[in-house]
C-alpha cells in the first residue's frame, strides 16, 4: 500500500534507515520507476548521505558495478557517460583519439535477440553470458540462435547451453584465472589476481577482444589502401570535440575514419589489463567516480579503495552526498515523478498462478560452474516448482507429482513441491534450471528449454531489464505412468562424460532431469517420465552411461509390463554397498534404494531383493535427511536433535548449536535457515 505525506514526515527524523533490495525491483517492466520511488523516499526523508542510511542495491554479479563504470551497456560510455549527450561523446572521442563516437545506442540483450530472430542481425558474438539458459522467452532466443548466420561463443565451460549453437567457440578464462580489478556495491575497487593458471587454449577476454580488434583494424586499413583511401584515426582533443556530432550516419559497430594520412599506430596497443585500466582511470577524470588518484601500486600496498579517489587524494570517499551536494548542474537532487505501471502479464482465469524466479542458496546463475559439484546439490537436489500446500490440495497434487507449468510462451514438465514460503496463487522456480539440467520434448517434438521457456521478455523501457520476476502460468497434473530413476557413483572423468551423454538423451522423454550428487565421490542422477514405455535400447544406453552394462550387474526385465531394474554392487573388503541402479517403469522403491546408495549403507543382505518393486524396504531404512549446512554436511535431522539442548536467548542458542555441530561456522550462508529451525524448536527446560 501507499504511504501518506504524514507518514513520510514521521519517517524523516527516525534512526538511519537502510533499504536493501535485490533483483525484485530491477527485473521488472517498471524497474526504473520502482528504483526511483525508493530513492525518492530516501531523499524526501533525508535518509541518504549519512551512516546507515540510503538505498542499497544488492546486485546479482560481484562486478556489476564495474561493468557500469566502464560503459558496459548499450547506451553508456565510460565513466557514467550517456551516449545521447554530445559533450560526453566528445570527451570519449578525445580520450580515444578518434573523430567521433556513435551517437546511436546499440540494442540491449532482449532487443538484440528479437532482431536476430527477425533476421535483422546476422551474426552474434556472445561472451561472459549463457543466453540459451538465462534469457527470458527461450523460444525467441533459440530461434535467434538458429537464424543467425554466424555465432561466436566466448566461454569457459563447454557445457553451457549456448555452446550448442556456436559456429566458433573461443575458450576463455574464468574468475579464478583472471587478472584485473572488480568494483563491489559499496564502490570499493579490489585487485584480482589469478589463483590458478589458465588451462589449455583458454585466453583472457581482453586478450581475445584486443587480438580481434587489431586484426580487424589491419583488415579495414588494407581494404581502404586498396581503394585509394588513407585513414587517420588519431585526432587532437579539439578536433574530436568539433567532429563529435558531425557524422549522423555512424552505426554502433562501425567507425568511419577521416580520409587523411596513413595510420601510424594502432588504436588498440594494450598488452596488459593494467594498461586498459589506466585508460579507464583517465576517462573518470572530473566525473562522479573520479579515480585519477588510484593506481595498481596503491591497491597492492593499501588494499581495496572506494571511489571517488581523485588525483592528490590519499584515500577514497567512504560515503557520498554527506554535504548534500549531488552530481547535477546546481548540486540539488532531482525527484523522479513516474506513474505507476502494472505488471506486464497479470494473472487471469486461464493462467491463474504468478510464477516468480529466484536464486537457490548454493547455486549461481546458470550453474556452469557450481553445477559441476554434487555437494552443492545437497540443499536442493533436483528441479521442482513450489506451490502453497493449499493450492496443491485443491488440485489433488501430491509431493513429487509431475505437473505441466505453462505460460503463453512455453511449457515444461517438472515435479511439484509444497512450500509455505510461497503465497497462495503463486509458484516459484529457481532461475538456474536451464536445459542443461531440466528438459524433455513437447508433444510436437520441440525440445523443452528450462524455466526461462516460461518467462516474458516484456521489459522496462529505460533499463531494458526483462520482467523475470513475474509470468502468468497455469499448473496442471501430468499423466506420465512410466517413470525412470538412475543413480550411480562414477569416477570424476566418467561422471562428466556420463552427464553429457545423458543430457543428449533428455529430449527422448517428455520430462527428464540430470544432476550431480555426492560429496567425496562423484555421482550422477537421471530422472525421466513418459506416456508410454520407451524402446529398450534407450534404457540400455542410460544404463551404459551409468556404468551398469557389465556382466556383474543384477537385472530384472519384464518387457511386456515395461518394468526393468538394474543394480550394481561394490565389494570393498568385507563390505558390500550399492554402487548404482536404474529403476524403470515402477520407481516407488526409490524411497529406500536411494538412501541405500547415497549413505553407502550395507547392502549384502538385500541380494535380489534390490530388484523388487514397491515402496516398502525389505529391511527398514530411515529416509535421508535434507542437508542444511553444505560446508560441513550437517543435516536437518542432526540440527533438530541438537536444538532442544541449546538454551538461552536466540543468539546464545545459535552459538551453542554452532559449537556442538559446527554448522554455519564456515561460509555462513545457512545461518538464516538455522535461525528458522531454532525459532521452531522449544528448548528443553533445564533442571534447577
Amino acid at each position: 500500500g501507499g504511504q501518506g505525506f504524514a507518514g513520510l514526515e514521521d519517517a524523516g527524523p527516525r534512526q538511519p534507515t537502510l533499504s536493501l533490495y535485490c533483483q525484485g525491483l530491477n527485473q521488472s517492466s517498471s524497474g526504473t520507476a520502482k528504483n526511483a520511488s525508493l530513492i525518492n523516499l530516501h531523499l524526501a526523508t533525508g535518509q541518504i548521505g549519512k551512516p546507515g542510511a540510503g538505498p542499497f542495491s544488492l546486485t546479482g554479479q560481484p562486478n556489476a558495478m564495474g561493468g557500469r563504470e566502464v560503459g558496459g551497456l548499450a547506451n553508456l560510455l565510460s565513466a557514467h557517460r550517456d551516449m545521447a549527450n554530445p559533450a560526453h561523446r566528445a570527451e570519449v572521442a578525445a580520450l580515444w583519439g578518434v573523430p567521433d563516437v556513435p551517437f546511436k545506442p546499440g540494442k540491449t540483450a532482449v532487443e538484440m535477440f528479437q532482431a536476430a530472430a527477425d533476421g535483422e542481425i546476422k551474426a552474434l558474438w556472445i561472451a561472459c553470458t549463457n543466453p540459451a539458459q538465462s534469457m527470458p522467452d527461450q523460444t525467441t532466443v533459440r530461434r535467434a540462435l538458429e537464424c543467425a548466420e554466424f555465432v561466436v561463443v566466448q566461454e569457459a565451460f563447454a557445457t553451457a547451453a549456448t555452446c550448442d549453437w556456436a559456429d566458433l567457440l573461443l575458450p576463455a578464462t574464468t574468475w579464478g584465472e583472471k587478472d584485473g580489478t572488480v568494483t563491489n556495491s559499496e564502490r570499493r575497487i579490489s585487485r584480482v589476481r589469478p589463483a590458478i593458471p589458465a588451462p589449455g587454449q583458454a585466453r583472457h577476454d581482453w586478450q581475445i577482444v584486443v587480438d580481434f580488434a587489431q586484426r580487424l583494424e589491419r583488415t579495414l586499413g588494407a581494404n581502404e589502401e586498396a581503394n585509394g583511401v588513407r585513414s587517420e584515426f588519431r585526432t587532437t582533443p579539439s578536433e574530436a570535440a568539433n567532429n563529435a556530432d558531425r557524422n549522423s550516419a555512424l552505426t554502433p559497430f562501425a567507425l568511419q575514419p577521416e580520409k587523411t594520412v596513413a595510420p601510424t599506430t594502432t588504436l588498440f596497443p594494450y598488452q596488459t589489463p593494467e594498461q586498459i585500466w589506466q585508460e579507464h582511470r583517465e576517462s573518470t577524470r572530473g566525473r562522479d567516480l573520479d579515480i585519477t588518484g588510484l593506481s595498481y601500486a596503491m591497491l597492492e600496498a593499501q588494499g581495496p579503495q572506494q571511489w571517488p579517489l581523485r588525483e592528490g587524494d590519499s584515500a577514497g570517499q567512504a560515503r557520498l552526498y554527506e554535504d548534500g551536494v549531488f552530481p547535477t548542474a546546481d548540486g540539488k537532487a532531482r525527484f523522479a515523478a513516474l506513474p505507476y505501471v502494472p505488471l506486464a502479464e497479470p494473472r487471469e482465469s486461464r493462467y491463474p498462478f504468478s510464477l516468480t524466479t529466484g536464486r537457490l542458496r548454493d547455486q549461481w546463475h546458470g550453474m556452469t560452474r557450481t553445477g559441476t559439484l554434487g555437494r552443492l546439490f545437497g540443499h536442493v537436489a533436483e528441479p521442482c516448482v513450489q506451490l502453497h500446500p493449499q493450492d496443491m490440495a485443491r488440485r489433488g497434487l501430491n509431493e513429487g507429482d509431475l505437473v505441466h507449468v505453462t505460460s503463453k510462451r512455453g511449457s515444461l514438465l517438472v515435479p511439484v513441491q509444497a512450500s509455505t514460503d510461497v503465497g497462495l496463487s503463486q509458484a516459484f522456480m529457481a532461475m538456474h534450471w536451464g536445459s542443461e539440467y531440466l528438459s524433455g520434448s513437447s508433444s510436437t517434438g520441440v525440445p523443452l528449454a528450462g524455466v526461462n521457456a516460461l518467462t516474458t521478455s516484456a521489459h522496462c523501457p529505460t533499463s531494458k531489464q526483462p520482467e523475470l520476476k513475474h509470468a502468468a502460468v497455469k499448473v496442471l497434473k501430468a499423466d506420465m505412468p512410466w517413470t525412470l530413476l538412475g543413480m550411480a557413483w562414477l569416477p570424476d572423468e566418467a561422471a562428466l562424460s556420463a552427464r553429457q551423454g545423458l543430457r543428449d538423451l533428455m529430449t527422448a522423454f517428455p520430462f527428464a532431469a540430470c544432476v550431480p550428487f555426492g560429496r567425496e565421490r562423484q555421482g550422477v542422477l537421471f530422472r525421466a517420465a513418459a506416456h508410454d514405455v520407451p524402446d529398450t535400447v534407450l534404457i540400455e544406453r542410460i544404463e551404459a552411461l551409468l556404468g551398469l552394462d557389465h556382466d556383474d550387474a543384477l537385472r530384472y526385465d519384464d518387457r511386456r509390463q515395461g518394468q526393468r531394474r538394474t543394480v550394481r554392487l561394490l565389494r570393498t573388503g568385507s563390505a558390500t554397498t550399492l554402487d548404482g541402479f536404474v529403476l524403470a517403469g515402477d520407481t516407488r522403491a526409490e524411497a529406500w534404494i536411494k538412501p541405500l546408495l547415497e549413505d553407502a549403507l550395507p547392502a549384502a543382505s538385500y541380494g535380489r531383493q534390490l530388484l523388487m518393486p514397491g515402496a516398502r524396504a525389505p529391511i527398514a531404512i530411515a529416509p535421508r535427511s535434507r542437508q542444511v549446512c553444505t560446508c560441513l554436511n550437517v543435516s536437518e535431522d542432526a540440527i533438530n536433535r541438537e536444538l532442544p539442548r541449546c538454551t538461552g536467548d536466540e543468539s546464545q542458542r545459535l552459538t551453542a548449536l554452532q559449537g556442538s555441530l559446527q554448522c554455519g561456522t564456515k561460509c555462513g550462508s545457512c545461518i538464516p535457515e538455522l535461525r528458522r529451525l531454532l525459532r521452531a524448536t522449544v528448548p528443553v527446560p533445564q533442571a534447577a
